[in-house]
């Protein structure tokens, strides 16, 4: 939502949720119960902060709160479906959904290099507040 259009957002979603039960494969499953998927999908469980210890500074790894991971997974969702190359932005959402429900895309990308990240920094993990 840009400048508090709030029901430009609604029509953009639920524009995108029926180019999703267009295009889906999966006969079983609603349009609403891909989005659901591709949200878990998107969702990180831990995340890297900085903190800074005597002159350096730490990526520490954290757990996230329950309302951070779905609002994160919602930010990534729409800032990479911005960047893809369809032409009206319920395309872009759509084709985002798919693709993340797939795990596949550039959030899930996203969410499987900050849980590398959060990996790779689990050293200093004591260092946690």
């Amino acid at each position: 939502m840009w400048s508090g259009k709030k029901s430009i957002a609604f029509k953009i979603f639920y524009d995108a949720i029926d180019i999703v039960d267009e295009k889906k494969q999966d006969d079983e499953k609603s349009a609403l119960e891909i989005w659901k998927e591709a949200l878990t999908n998107v969702m990180p469980h831990v995340e890297v902060r900085s903190r800074r210890i005597g002159g350096a500074t730490f990526q520490i790894p954290n757990p996230i709160r329950p309302d951070r991971k779905i609002s994160t997974a919602m930010k990534w969702l729409i800032s990479f479906s911005r960047k893809r190359n369809e032409k009206s932005m319920a395309q872009k959402l759509a084709a985002e959904i798919l693709a993340a429900s797939k795990e596949e895309g550039a959030a899930v990308k996203k969410r499987v290099d900050t849980h590398k990240m959060a990996e790779a920094n689990k050293a200093f993990s004591h260092f946690r507040f």
